[in-house]
């Protein structure tokens, strides 16, 4: 097989691609085995879902959401934030001493008793994408009278 190097565009997109997912399941196996997450409730599905949204937000395949990472998260869940409240976010996950989420940092704030703002997003999130609460069909029909 030829070196990384020869990959071209997409091949080697997926090929950073598939070893990050890699690194990201190594992470979801230590958190399996901590002692301190034994009772957490589908722990494994829970990991699953959180390795597959930070993949999806983790831009430039370093293993950690930086700030670009962070605002296309925040915009496609339909909640953009100020460049001021997305450094108040990842400090928040950080604890102050990073300017990137790294993953562990990530699954800790989800499956931690803290709620960090980027948490509670999240987690409306995945409430909206699979709830009542988006309606459905079309509008009832309203007549004159009940206009306000």
């Amino acid at each position: 097989m030829p070196s990384d190097q020869n990959l071209q565009g997409g091949k080697a997109f997926g090929l950073l691609k598939a070893q990050q997912r890699e690194r990201l399941e190594q992470i979801n196996k230590e958190f399996l085995e901590d002692q301190k997450y034994r009772d957490e409730e589908d722990l494994e599905e829970k990991l699953d879902s959180f390795k597959n949204k930070y993949a999806e937000f983790d831009l430039n395949d370093q293993g950690e959401i930086d700030m670009m990472g962070l605002k296309r998260m925040m915009e496609k869940l339909g909640v953009p934030k100020t460049h001021l409240e997305m450094k108040k976010m990842i400090s928040e996950v950080t604890g102050g001493c990073s300017e990137t989420i790294s993953y562990r940092d990530f699954v800790k704030m989800m499956l931690g008793k803290r709620s960090a703002v980027l948490k509670l997003v999240m987690i409306f999130e995945d409430k909206a994408n699979g709830s009542i609460l988006k309606p459905s069909g079309p509008p009832p029909k309203r007549d004159i009278a009940s206009l306000p």
